[in-house]
């Protein structure tokens, strides 16, 4: 009996340890791999602390969302958050000599821009970029990246730099011919350098059609009280949609005045940016003549009848009046059929008008009125 009690200890003991191999072993094949821990499936808190700070951020701007109010929610702080991505700080850098006389690269200046383009293209001012020797772009979420300018256009302050980087957040453009007086206004921007990167002002638009001269050069703009800063230059103004409707460009600089800004309509500003993207330079028409209108007569003393035109002082060599047949003392009173009695009237009437294009000039000569066919031909970069 102790035999059978003996053969019976034994075989329980054998099946036990063959119980406790498989479960430490598994039972093979796919539900033993089942079983096993996966490691690629971390904890929520773990991956939680691997998030970048970036990822953080989103997610708590989304968590805040979820909890603001209508009242607090407003189209101004869901603009903001739409374009403010998509604006850039940008570094002008340039070689000067210290006072040793020795080149270093330092910084020039400083202003903004917009990404409009996923491969990476950025529309800002002219005088941003100007005379740059290296540009730095740096970006709302941490990143920077060296710019190349593929364009700038002096005659409409206007500039496109591309940067080389993946997962870019890009603008949306308007329609700045629907632009209303008194409509909401953002400017986007970074006034005073990157210390202030992505600053957001709320004003109004103030007034459409702005003629504007800076330096020697006159601008169609917008005017906002929306407070634009240097830096600002090359920003976004955008509207309660959260579309940019104008660039940045100018504030009068005036120490009794206060609340005037300045944008570049977006309308006006798709056609250069394409061409500059394209070509990397605009060709303006021009008619290849210095003028005199009663404002200039008037300033430097001229008394003279100019017959509510412009008195053609000098023509340049072989310029499309030149070749058209005007001479030196004519005066101009009607491009293609429109008078005009200034300047700033031509070029605007001139600005209409691609190379190449041909246009009548009525003129005065001797008393006589006389048509001119002129061909209008590129402005010399020179």
């Amino acid at each position: 009996m102790s035999k059978t009690f003996l053969n019976k200890a034994g075989s329980m003991t054998i099946s036990l340890l063959l119980t406790m191999t498989m479960l430490l072993a598994g039972c093979g094949g796919e539900k033993g791999k089942a079983a096993a821990p996966d490691a690629s499936k971390k904890p929520a808190a773990q991956a939680t602390e691997q998030a970048t700070p970036q990822q953080k951020q989103e997610k708590k701007a989304e968590e805040i969302d979820k909890k603001m109010s209508g009242s607090r929610n407003t189209p101004i702080v869901q603009a903001a958050k739409k374009v403010g991505p998509t604006v850039v700080g940008i570094t002008n850098k340039a070689y000067v000599r210290d006072f040793f006389n020795r080149v270093q690269l330092a910084e020039r200046g400083y202003g903004s821009g917009v990404i409009y383009d996923k491969s990476g293209l950025i529309v800002t001012n002219n005088h941003v970029v100007e005379g740059a020797s290296e540009i730095i772009v740096s970006l709302a979420d941490g990143r920077s990246a060296q710019g190349k300018v593929l364009g700038t256009d002096a005659a409409t302050d206007l500039a496109v730099v591309k940067i080389d980087l993946d997962n870019l957040p890009v603008a949306e453009f308007g329609d700045s011919s629907t632009v209303q007086v008194g409509e909401p206004a953002i400017a986007i921007g970074n006034p005073l350098g990157m210390e202030f990167r992505g600053s957001v002002t709320v004003g109004i638009i103030s007034a459409l059609n702005r003629s504007v001269e800076i330096g020697e050069k006159k601008f169609t703009l917008f005017q906002t009280d929306a407070a634009i800063n240097p830096g600002n230059s090359g920003g976004a103004l955008v509207n309660a949609d959260g579309e940019i409707i104008g660039i940045n460009s100018a504030k009068i600089g005036v120490s009794n005045v206060e609340g005037m800004g300045f944008a570049i309509p977006i309308n006006n500003v798709k056609p250069i940016i394409k061409e500059l993207a394209a070509k990397g330079r605009v060709a303006h028409p021009y008619v290849g003549a210095s003028l005199i209108d009663k404002d200039i007569a008037k300033h430097y003393g001229f008394d003279m009848d100019l017959h509510e035109g412009l008195f053609i002082m000098k023509l340049s060599k072989g310029g499309p009046l030149a070749r058209s047949g005007a001479r030196t003392g004519d005066i101009i009173t009607e491009f293609n059929g429109v008078k005009v009695h200034t300047v700033a009237a031509l070029r605007d009437e001139i600005a209409k008008h691609k190379v190449g294009d041909q246009v009548n000039i009525t003129i005065l000569r001797n008393e006589n009125q006389m048509t001119l066919a002129v061909t209008l031909q590129e402005y010399p970069r020179n």
